[in-house]
């Protein structure tokens, strides 16, 4: 099949398809004289299996450990079982940070009780008060939430 086929059978983008490929989740698939990629079913449950991993909010990484393993089938699955058991810990520690934002957010939003002019909100005079040290350590924004910037 070629790759719209894929993409409509596995309801993945054909950009999506091809970013998979350079970043060595997919492996490049045969092509023929024309230029065109052939794809077979094997792409189709590995693709399918990339999307649900993703779906999952797994890094690219752990999806290629995963892969790993779903390559040489014969290994031990005590490693599978640890990156789950890491993935769901880090889970349960971004619900925490999301539960501290939402926390900071509503004690945001009662600094305005009624709306009035701009110029006397509550919530935007709050927003330009320099950030005491002991509200900088951790708790102000969720990590990770913006790769390659850190939590302030």
């Amino acid at each position: 099949m070629k790759i719209g086929e894929l993409a409509k059978i596995t309801g993945t983008p054909v950009e999506t398809i091809r970013y998979y490929e350079r970043e060595g989740l997919l492996a490049a698939p045969a092509r023929t004289m024309g230029n065109f990629r052939i794809y077979t079913g094997a792409y189709v449950e590995r693709l399918s299996f990339i999307r649900r991993c993703r779906l999952l909010d797994m890094t690219h990484e752990e999806i290629r450990a995963l892969l790993r393993f779903k390559d040489d089938p014969r290994q031990d699955c005590a490693d599978v079982n640890s990156l789950l058991d890491a993935h769901i810990a880090h889970v349960s520690a971004r619900i925490h940070e999301l539960r501290q934002l939402e926390e900071q957010l509503k004690r945001l939003r009662e600094c305005c009780s009624e709306p009035s002019e701009a110029a006397r909100c509550g919530i935007l005079r709050e927003l330009s008060q320099p950030l005491a040290e002991d509200r900088t350590r951790g708790n102000n924004h969720v990590t990770g939430s913006h790769p390659g910037k850190l939590a302030q």
